[in-house]
């Protein structure tokens, strides 16, 4: 499975990919500083009533603009996207690549290693993509919050809160973001907006489907693949 991905994804071509979201994310920014605010027409049906009833309808001019929350949904989106297919692409590409990545997780527990690599890897580089385009923002989000339920179970919560000791401090804070994120929805600057569908998933329904799909696929991943390692036994000091 793992060997087919890297013959799909070369690294050629995620580096062109991480090449191609920051060039989105930057023309995001100025066509939101050039184009000018679009406007709709709306119909309304009205009635007056005089000497006789007269039917007839107003036509008012709706005007949307991208307000700063916008950028701020659009900056936050693109962060946490580019944040986390870097991750991946590290993952599938540099060190290692997945075959030592794959023996990484297999000594966390995580059987078989490769194939959760190659899981983790590429998870991170789809949902990063999806979270830059603003595309289907809360599977994306709830897709991040499993990666990072599954990083705190088998890597980071036994080592305290600091993530200067590998503690827990960073998968919490990207998780809340991506909570967040799900939330305030992608913002008019993305593609669900272009595609009518981002009022349709934001606020609680958003909240919902991050957290319950999040939490939910990274515990069932757990609970399905999840070994840790036995501890080595004590040796005897006195070697007895």
């Amino acid at each position: 499975m793992s060997g087919c991905l890297e013959v799909i994804v070369s690294e050629r071509t995620a580096d062109v990919v991480i090449r191609v979201l920051a060039a989105a994310t930057v023309l995001g920014l100025i066509l939101v500083a050039v184009v000018p605010a679009r406007s709709s027409v709306i119909d309304v049906a009205t009635a007056y009533v005089g000497d006789g009833e007269v039917t007839g309808s107003v036509r008012l001019v709706s005007t949307e603009r991208v307000q700063a929350v916008d950028i701020a949904l659009m900056i936050l989106r693109a962060a946490l996207g580019m944040m986390i297919f870097v991750h991946g692409y590290n993952k599938a590409f540099r060190g290692g690549r997945l075959a030592g990545t794959g023996r990484w997780f297999e000594s966390m527990g995580m059987r078989p290693g490769k194939v959760h690599a190659a899981l983790a890897a590429f998870t991170e580089m789809g949902v990063g993509a999806l979270l830059v385009l603003g595309l289907l923002t809360q599977p994306a989000a709830a897709g991040l919050i499993a990666l990072m339920v599954v990083a705190f179970w088998t890597v980071h919560r036994d080592k305290g809160f600091m993530i200067t000791g590998e503690g827990w401090e960073y998968v919490a804070f990207i998780a809340a973001m991506s909570l967040v994120c799900a939330v305030l929805g992608p913002g008019r600057v993305s593609l669900d907006y272009e595609l009518e569908i981002a009022h349709r998933l934001d606020g609680w329904t958003g909240f919902w489907i991050a957290l319950l799909l999040g939490i939910g696929a990274g515990a069932a991943q757990l609970l399905i693949f999840f070994r840790p390692p036995k501890p080595e036994p004590a040796e005897d000091p006195e070697g007895v």
